[in-house]
Formats: structure tokens, sequence, C-alpha cells
């Protein structure tokens, strides 16, 4: 079969795959909506359900999706840079340093835009940091942003658990709801689609450097390739990336991690491939996630990064292990 149209037939299952997690997390819920009605709403009809489907449900999906890509799509950005298979989009500390940020608003009694700003500029605040001190004078090696990321993150870690450690018992379940992943507080959804929609317009014109890239910097460096500029923005992209999705949704885990192993073992490691790939199997998976998480002990909600966890671990130790070794 022609690589053009094995990729076709990838991106293909993966929009099929996405369109119906999103149409699950419309239908399914504490109060189930048969699928006239979903259309109907979605159509702008009034229907006894409508206000359910618009105003609820479809604002989530849509920002629980946008979400999921970017976490995929970070990771897949993170790995290249770092040439690290265990790279997921918090390594380098911008996650924790957003959770510092949105625990202190929680603690403060801050409404959820509050949280959000602050939230995003922790995030901010912590990929400038690590920046900062990877670059040092100028030379920056991936072990170095690697180890600088991961003394930035244990140090955002340890200020979460005082924070975590000192809070009053009314405000201890939002903030680990929070630390979990929590889409019920997500409010707006164009941020974080408009945050999708420009790294992948961004990274997509990079993709044929990035495969240089991951063959080693020597070689990209030999075939042309601006290797520091290349670095400098992949982290950059990355890093923003998982601000909009951290600010919007708190902190998934697995999903930047997992994700893009899964597209590879399927698709195989070209980037002009397995960005787009990863953006649609991310979202997919934290649609169902999320679904899940609203709908197993309705109407109460499960934190949705554990249910990534359960919803990924399991297929990706199935797919790796019918690999041939």
């Amino acid at each position: 079969m022609p690589t053009r149209r094995r990729a076709a037939l990838i991106l293909a299952a993966l929009l099929v795959l996405a369109l119906a997690s999103f149409w699950t997390a419309l239908a399914a819920g504490s109060i189930p909506i048969a699928a006239r009605d979903v259309l109907a709403a979605l159509s702008g009809q009034d229907t006894p359900s409508a206000d359910i489907v618009r105003e609820l449900r479809l604002p989530r999906a849509l920002a629980g999706f946008a979400c999921g890509g970017l976490l995929a799509l970070a990771g897949a950005l993170m790995q290249v840079l770092l040439r690290n298979p265990l790279a997921d989009p918090y390594i380098l500390g911008v996650s924790g340093g957003a959770g510092v940020c949105a625990l202190l608003a929680i603690l403060l009694g801050l409404p959820a835009l509050g949280v959000n700003g602050l939230a995003f500029v922790g995030a901010f605040g912590a990929m400038l940091l690590v920046f900062g001190l990877a670059h040092g004078d100028g030379s920056w090696t991936q072990m170095r942003l690697l180890l600088t990321g991961v003394i930035v993150a244990a140090g955002c870690g340890a200020l979460i658990s005082l924070m975590l450690a000192i809070a009053p018992e009314d405000r201890l379940r939002g903030m680990l709801f929070w630390l979990t992943g929590d889409l019920g507080q997500s409010g707006s959804s164009w941020p974080p689609l408009l945050a999708l929609a420009i790294t992948l317009a961004l990274a997509m014109p990079a993709a044929r450097e990035l495969n240089l890239l991951a063959r080693g910097a020597m070689q990209a460096q030999s075939l042309g390739v601006a290797v520091n500029r290349l670095r400098h923005a992949i982290f950059l992209l990355a890093s923003l990336a998982t601000a909009a999705s951290v600010t919007t949704a708190g902190s998934i885990g697995f999903i930047g991690l997992i994700v893009p192993h899964l597209v590879r073992l399927a698709a195989g490691n070209d980037q002009r491939l397995l960005l787009p790939a990863s953006a649609l199997a991310g979202g997919a998976l934290l649609l169902l996630a999320d679904t899940l998480a609203r709908t197993v002990i309705a109407p109460q909600q499960l934190p949705v990064g554990v249910l990534t966890a359960l919803i990924g671990v399991p297929v990706f130790l199935l797919l790796l292990s019918r690999q041939p070794r």
C-alpha cells in the first residue's frame, strides 16, 4: 500500500474515532439524550434537552478534545526535542508552575477566571525559568534542559505538597480535582481550540526538519537544519501548548506520554503523520475518558486523569506485547 494512502487511511480512521467520541460525549451523561435530540440541539432547534447539549456538554467536549490534542502534540514534540521516550509535556516543569499558582488561587478563594489566569502565569513563568537556567552561557544540551526541567518540577511539587498540607478542608477537594484534571470548570472552549490550531499550523511546516532532528543533532545540522533555532522553537511551542491545556483543564497525565507512542506503533515515526495523528488520538482519548468520568458514578464525577491512565495503560501494553522484539 502506498505510503500516502496508508497515511490518509490512518488519519481518516482517527478522525472517525474523534467524531464518534465527540458524539458520545454529547449523548451520554447522567441524563442520556437520544440521537435525534442531539441533532436537533446542534441544528438550533429548541428541545427539552437543547440547553444541556449546547450550554453544558458541547463546550466541555470541545475543550476536552482541544486539551487532549494539545497534550499529545506537546508530548510528541518533547520526545523529539529531548530524544527521550519518557519525555512528556510536564517533564520540564510547566505543569508544576501552573499547579503552584492555580492552587494558590484556590486557597485565596479566587473565581475560576482567576484560577485559570494565575495557572497560565505560573506555566509561562516556569517555562521562562527553565529556558533561562538551561540556556546558561549559551550552550544548551538535551541533558541540561532535561535536568533543569526535572529540578524545577521537583521544586514546584514540593510547594504543591505544602499547600495541600495547609489547605482547609473545604478547599482541598477542589485542589485535588485540579491536580488530577477537571474539565467541569473549563469555561470557554475557544482558547484551547485556537491554541491547538496555532500549534499544529506552526509545527507542520517544520515536520521534515523534526524528522532529521530525531536522528541526531549532528546529522540534522550536516543536512542544513538550524538545530539551535529549531530546538528553541520546539521548546516554546510545546510549552505554550501545555500551558494552554493545563490552564483549561488542570493537570491531566498520561496522554502526552503514551499517545505519541501508540501512534508510532501504528503509523511509524514520520512527523508529518505523527503530529496530526497524535492530536486526533489525544483528543479522542480525553473525550472518552471525560465521558466515563461523568457517567460511571453519575451524578458524581471522577478525576479525568485517573480515567486516562486506566484506559490507556492496558491498550498500550497490549499493543506493545504484539510488536516483534
